[in-house]
């Protein structure tokens, strides 16, 4: 049986250009990443579809782990940690 915990999560980033909190957002995840956190970042520009655009722009920057909101409007780094740590992304 594979170890769940080596398997690299993904955390999703739904922004669009000139959103300097989903910019904040995007230094915050890098910053996590560089403290060891193991995740794949994923950015979607929700202007990039139609459906996207009208669910998400109210509530940009949305960050997702693993298929779960963990953060919404201004990035919860406390949120975002504790999902990671749920899904075993932590620190090496």
């Amino acid at each position: 049986m594979q170890n769940a915990g080596n398997d690299i999560k993904r955390v999703v980033l739904y922004h669009r250009p000139g959103c300097h909190l989903c910019e904040e957002a995007i230094a915050a995840l890098v910053a996590l990443h560089g403290e060891g956190y193991r995740f794949q970042l994923h950015e979607i520009d929700i202007e990039s579809d139609d459906l996207l655009l009208r669910r998400h722009l109210e509530k940009i920057p949305v960050v997702e782990v693993d298929g779960i909101v963990a953060s919404e409007l201004r990035f919860d780094a406390t949120g975002v940690r504790s999902r990671l740590d749920t899904v075993g992304a932590w620190p090496t």
